[in-house]
């Protein structure tokens, strides 16, 4: 008796084995696999036209804003200055400002935030 007992355990024991594997196998398809990774492209995709695709565009006008930059534009640097460029030498520019004194300081071409009409278009 004692002896039909285990072996219908062992057998029981196989047999759940058996199902649970069986079981993983049919679970672990391609529609589960898919359902776990499409969350994480739809957030890699979000974060790419969301956050990545306007940086860079930003980035490569700002550059391209920065490579044309010819004496008689006005600018504005990053720290607010505000003035005319009078001459262009490699990296630095010399600007003079606007007001009544005409002080000319020299900046870096990095320092300079935004562009605006140069004197060619104003007249």
């Amino acid at each position: 008796m004692l002896t039909k007992i285990l072996t219908l355990m062992l057998t029981a024991g196989d047999a759940a084995t058996g199902a649970a594997a069986e079981g993983a196998a049919q679970g672990l398809n391609i529609g589960s696999i898919l359902t776990m990774i499409l969350p994480f492209g739809i957030i890699i995709a979000v974060f790419y036209f969301m956050l990545i695709r306007p940086e860079n565009k930003r980035k490569k006008s700002m550059q391209k804003m920065l490579s044309e930059l010819v004496v008689g534009d006005e600018v504005t640097t990053r720290g607010g200055l505000v003035g005319k460029i009078v001459k262009i030498k490699d990296d630095r520019l010399t600007i003079q400002s606007s007001g009544a004194d005409g002080m000319t300081f020299q900046i870096m071409r990095w320092a300079v935030s935004s562009k605006g009409a140069s004197t060619e278009e104003a007249q």
